[in-house]
């Protein structure tokens, strides 16, 4: 079983949404606290390989490169490759983030090319969502999810 937690793409279907939860943003200082998603960090014990490895799999280069650090922008959001294993370790056993794709089974097929292995294959979990779930090869778990429901807001 597959369990997606998506947010509402703009202010007014956020709005729509916290209606139909029961949860509003007044109720906790009459804000929205959380935007969106912000930041993934994968922890991974040689950051030249992974950076390698990332720039080629979301075919992307980091905008930021530095020894303690490497940040992609993905579209809009930060993806951050991190050598420290203060707090983490690589692999499997945190949560598990999912990047937005326009097609799943293309996503899946590109990653899985790059050397990837698919952990979970392309699940459709009702009302046109789609998710799937690869290994990236230092062990993390990196989500797929094709939702046409939920879009960005336009930038």
């Amino acid at each position: 079983m597959v369990l997606v937690l998506a947010a509402y793409g703009t202010p007014d279907q956020s709005a729509a949404g916290a209606e139909q939860t029961g949860f509003n943003s007044s109720s906790i200082g009459g804000s929205m606290m959380v935007r969106g998603l912000g930041t993934v960090i994968y922890h991974v014990a040689d950051l030249h390989r992974a950076t390698t490895w990332y720039t080629q799999a979301f075919q992307q280069e980091p905008y930021f490169d530095e020894p303690f650090y490497v940040g992609f922008n993905i579209g809009g959001y930060e993806l951050g490759l991190d050598p420290d294993f203060t707090l983490s370790k690589p692999g499997p056993g945190g949560g598990v983030a999912y990047w937005r794709v326009e097609q799943i089974e293309a996503a899946v097929q590109h990653f899985a090319s790059v050397g990837a292995i698919v952990a979970a294959p392309v699940q459709d979990v009702g009302g046109g969502i789609k998710v799937a779930t690869v290994a990236d090869p230092f062990g993390n778990l990196i989500g797929l999810i094709e939702n046409p429901g939920v879009r960005l807001p336009d930038q």
